[in-house]
C-alpha cells in the first residue's frame, strides 16, 4: 500500500449552516417581516374603508329618509296650493257676482235718475 498524503477537505457546517445559507434566511425573514407589515397595512386599510362604507352606507340611509319627508312635504304643499287655487277661483267669481249686481244696481239707479231728470 502507498503511504497516503492527507489533504485538509474543508468540511461543511454539520450543527450549524454556512455563512450565504445564514444571509439568506436572514434575507428571507427581513422579507417576511416586510410581507408581514405590508399585510397588516393593508388589513388595517380595509378595515377603514370599510368602516368608511358603513358611515356612508348610513349617510345615504338618512338622506333618503330626508328625501322622503321632503317629498311627503311637497305633496302636502301641492295639495295645499290645489285647494287655495279652487278658493281663490270660487272667490273671484263671488267678487265678480258682486260687481255684476253692483254695476246692475248703479245702471238701474242711473236710468232713474235721467228718467226724472227728463220729467
Amino acid at each position: 500500500m502507498a503511504p497516503g498524503i492527507a489533504v485538509p477537505v474543508p468540511r461543511p457546517h454539520v450543527c450549524g449552516f454556512s455563512d450565504t445559507r445564514k444571509a439568506s434566511m436572514k434575507a428571507d425573514l427581513g422579507i417576511e417581516e416586510s410581507l408581514k407589515r405590508r399585510n397588516e397595512e393593508l388589513e388595517m386599510e380595509l378595515r377603514k374603508s370599510a368602516e368608511r362604507e358603513e358611515k356612508m352606507k348610513e349617510e345615504l340611509r338618512k338622506t333618503k329618509e330626508r328625501l322622503r319627508y321632503v317629498e311627503e312635504a311637497e305633496e302636502r304643499l301641492c295639495s295645499q296650493l290645489g285647494e287655495l287655487e279652487a278658493e281663490a277661483v270660487d272667490q273671484a267669481r263671488s267678487y265678480y257676482e258682486q260687481i255684476r249686481a253692483l254695476k246692475e244696481q248703479l245702471s238701474h239707479a242711473q236710468k232713474l235718475l235721467h228718467a226724472r231728470e227728463a220729467r
